[in-house]
């Protein structure tokens, strides 16, 4: 009885077990249905990284980044409020900031589209002005935000520690006047 369950273990174990080492009938299998074998590859990485289409597209792509990011920063404004906390700061300051930076970093942002692989390169004039505009909202918008916050100085009280203090024409001294 026990040499019957040993066999039966092992034709169990033998049956769920696949071999793939020997390739059944050692044909080829047919290609797939919409695949033939003449239709290799016709665009090489040369090629694409040089097609002057691709290359004005990817960078209207990269110039239109900062326009994309206006709708996202608008939704992250509403829904920090206009409270002076960690969070509405933290915020704010990162608005500032990352146009502030990536504007300074323009120059390589732009600089694989203008300098081509064996060609002139794409002139990016209209591209860069986009990616400017497009930082210059975000800015915007964070300064409109702080403004909502009241962090801006926009009003004469704020300027108050600047202003001179008032001379007064007359004094008065336990009810008479001087």
């Amino acid at each position: 009885m026990s040499q019957d369950k040993a066999m039966n273990k092992k034709s169990m174990k033998q049956r769920w077990q696949l071999d793939f080492s020997r390739s059944p009938g050692g044909a080829e299998l047919p290609s797939p249905p919409g695949y033939s074998l003449g239709a290799t590859s016709v665009h090489h990485e040369s090629t694409r990284e040089t097609d002057p289409n691709l290359r004005i597209k990817r960078s209207w792509d990269v110039a239109l980044g900062p326009l994309k990011q206006v709708p996202m920063n608008l939704f992250i404004m509403y829904m920090s409020g206009n409270t002076i906390s960690i969070f509405p700061i933290m915020m704010v300051i990162m608005m500032m900031v990352r146009p502030v930076k990536t504007m300074f970093t323009m120059k390589q942002t732009f600089k694989s589209f203008e300098s081509g692989v064996g060609t002139t390169g794409t002139n990016t004039i209209g591209q860069k002005f986009v990616f400017v505009l497009g930082n210059l909202a975000n800015l915007a918008l964070a300064m409109y935000k702080c403004h909502g916050m009241g962090l801006l100085p926009t009003h004469a009280s704020d300027w108050l520690a600047f202003a001179d203090p008032i001379r007064r024409a007359e004094f008065s001294i336990g009810g008479i006047g001087v």
